[in-house]
């Protein structure tokens, strides 16, 4: 809600000096938002990012900062950015790891959105200069998009420092895996080990829908409250990415409180069922309240006592 995909982005004198891969943007140059992301996520445009980085962050030095503290609460601990492009030649504290990547890319595939950009092949953008207006022509940079069923990006990195590098990744009936491959010698490379970490992982997991007896999921009494019980239900679908071999040792419990003081808020906790594979808990899902329940005012305790006294069992 910050930005828009319509904002328009004016170029820095430093964004238009960036090296590296580059969509060559002019200083005082405008582009939109939309353009920006497409063109760091589908040709690793150094200068698009910059300027991205500028826009969101007010500086790039900001930026930086921003993203050191996002990485920090993705749990990203062998991490640490000095600059928003990756670029490497003149820093020393720029790092990163493989499983860091990973939790990087979860997290952003989280924002469908991002997938509009990185399933793109070819595409063009339009620079908007004093001079007039110019196509400017996309290549993906990540070749698993044209050769690679279900590919979803996601996105390539290459410096002398650190070699040839991707985050890959794919979905396959409804299951998303994520493959890191970093400090290849060459681009042919990466995409090969990529390439078979995905297959491996399609071929040997299989997301599953985990079944659940409705009946064991009963009523849990409400102490206090203007509702006496509440019948929780699974705030989300079951659903667990397993080994194919393991798919029959699966099972799942139903664990509830037996009762709970009012106030109850919508949503709060009440329950979980329990997955185990051979017996080892592997996760839960929780079972929470659908509604929220009131705790009873002195009104509503002295209305229940009379009417319970004209009622008499």
């Amino acid at each position: 809600g910050k930005i828009s995909l319509t904002d328009e982005v004016t170029v820095s004198t430093e964004a238009s000096k960036m090296g590296g891969s580059q969509i060559w943007l002019k200083e005082n140059e405008v582009m939109t938002v939309d353009d920006l992301l497409k063109a760091t996520a589908v040709y690793s445009a150094n200068d698009a990012c910059t300027a991205l980085s500028e826009y969101v962050g007010g500086s790039t030095s900001a930026f930086v900062r921003m993203m050191n503290e996002r990485a920090k609460e993705l749990g990203m601990n062998d991490t640490n950015f000095e600059n928003c492009t990756g670029l490497d030649d003149t820093v020393t504290q720029h790092y990163t790891s493989c499983y860091d990547i990973a939790l990087m890319s979860r997290e952003l595939l989280k924002h469908k959105m991002i997938t509009n950009y990185t399933t793109i092949w070819m595409d063009t953008i339009t620079h908007k200069t004093r001079k007039g207006e110019t196509e400017f022509g996309l290549t993906n940079t990540n070749k698993l998009i044209k050769w690679y069923s279900g590919a979803t990006g996601l996105k390539t990195g290459t410096t002398d420092k650190a070699g040839c590098c991707v985050s890959a990744t794919a979905e396959r009936d409804g299951m998303s895996l994520i493959a890191v491959v970093l400090g290849s010698d060459n681009s042919k490379d990466r995409f090969s080990a990529a390439r078979a970490m995905l297959d491996w992982g399609f071929a040997n997991y299989s997301k599953v829908t985990v079944s659940v007896d409705c009946d064991k999921i009963t009523s849990v009494r409400v102490l206090g409250g203007t509702e006496d019980y509440i019948t929780p239900f699974l705030s989300k679908e079951m659903t667990v990415v397993l080994k194919k071999e393991d798919m029959s040792k699966l099972s799942n419990e139903v664990v509830l409180s037996e009762d709970v003081s009012a106030p109850v808020e919508k949503g709060q906790k009440l329950g979980a069922v329990v997955l185990s594979l051979d017996g080892e808990k592997q996760c839960e899902i929780p079972l929470t309240s659908p509604i929220r329940v009131e705790k009873l005012s002195l009104r509503d305790v002295v209305l229940r006592l009379f009417s319970a006294l004209n009622n008499p069992c």
